[in-house]
């Protein structure tokens, strides 16, 4: 019988193959250097390649999809109850994997096009500069600290910090000249994340789903546009729960004995996604007495009976729900129960 499956666990350097015929038996197994792969790959028959949705797969899968085949990519949180208890190695990983895609509730994770991973690279950039930038400011108050000086909270505060630290003369000039570099880096690090949001921001503006999600009152076009390269087909979720439980926005469950328990969010899924949501959630529900709608409303009744950041998770969550219907049925957000539209009140 011939191979109609390849279980392939990627690395940086070698390849483990795990094939396996119609009938499920293993037809071959081999260990493969990254110069052999492509070559194995053209003069193998047409099957399906399975391998884990990690760092590299959706190249790969570009690939051997251009070779003729039928790649499929699958999470790895998927593949790991397949794996052999005590047996973690490449080739056990790679039989873990044909035996996950064969499993018949098992779901595949879409593969991304170059467009989506070059808008993705931007974004993942802006994140990394974004956390230094944090660092570095954190580092300077520390600092500043040990001699007294302090000030409120706040990126833009760290000008008005830094006046007091040239101005006290109790302050050694060796930690003025330290604390001074680390500034000069927070402004080299501020140009850099302006610039890849203008980047950013230009592709929210010519992509058409973006536009559409960036109507949504708490949704701008950072988070339109990360949203729009991660979901390569919004249609592989059926409902917009599905769409909220993949961003690990719905609760937790321990349920057991016909008692339903509900815990905090199980925070799966995309992790920079569900926080640009909660950010924008959290600064539509400081200014919900602003906000003139049905949603608005709910926000202030909730306020009413919850804490704040519970509120701002759960409309967080109901950001995401919005996001799956207007990219579901290709329309824009209209606020209902206001005079004025949200996304105007917001403006």
């Amino acid at each position: 019988m011939s191979i109609t499956m390849i279980g392939l666990d990627t690395a940086k350097s070698v390849f483990q193959i795990h094939a396996v015929n119609e009938a499920g038996q293993i037809e071959l197994r081999r260990k493969l250097r990254r110069s052999e792969l492509i070559s194995f790959f053209e003069r193998q028959e047409a099957c399906t390649v399975v391998m884990e949705a990690c760092g590299a797969a959706h190249h790969w899968a570009r690939v051997l999809t251009g070779l003729g085949h039928k790649v499929k990519l699958i999470a790895p949180e998927a593949v790991k109850p397949f794996v052999k208890k005590g047996k973690k190695n490449d080739a056990a990983d790679a039989a873990a994997i044909c035996a996950a895609a064969s499993h018949p509730d098992v779901k595949f994770v879409p593969a991304k096009s170059l467009e989506q991973q070059g808008v993705l690279t931007l974004h993942a950039a802006r994140s990394l500069l974004v956390k230094q930038q944090t660092m570095l400011a954190n580092a300077i108050r520390g600092l500043a600290t040990e001699f007294g000086l302090t000030v409120p909270k706040g990126i833009g505060k760290l000008e008005e910090l830094m006046t007091l630290v040239d101005t006290d003369e109790t302050v050694p000039e060796t930690a003025r000249e330290a604390v001074q570099g680390l500034f000069d880096q927070t402004h080299a690090l501020a140009e850099g994340i302006k610039a890849l949001e203008a980047k950013i921001v230009d592709h929210a503006r010519h992509n058409e789903t973006a536009r559409r999600l960036a109507t949504i009152p708490g949704i701008g076009p950072i988070t339109a546009s990360l949203i729009v390269a991660t979901v390569v087909d919004i249609s592989l979720f059926k409902t917009a729960r599905d769409f909220a439980a993949w961003l690990g926005l719905v609760p937790r469950q321990h349920s057991t004995g016909g008692k339903t328990r509900l815990g905090r969010i199980t925070k799966t899924g995309n992790r920079e996604i569900r926080k640009l949501l909660v950010l924008g959630a959290t600064s539509m529900a400081s200014r919900a007495s602003q906000w003139n709608s049905a949603a608005g409303a709910w926000t202030r009744a909730a306020l009413e009976r919850r804490p704040f950041r519970l509120v701002t998770v759960a409309l967080a969550n109901k950001m995401a729900r919005i996001a799956w219907a207007l990219m579901t049925r290709k329309e824009v957000y209209r606020a209902k129960g206001g005079v004025t539209a949200a996304a105007d009140a917001v403006a």
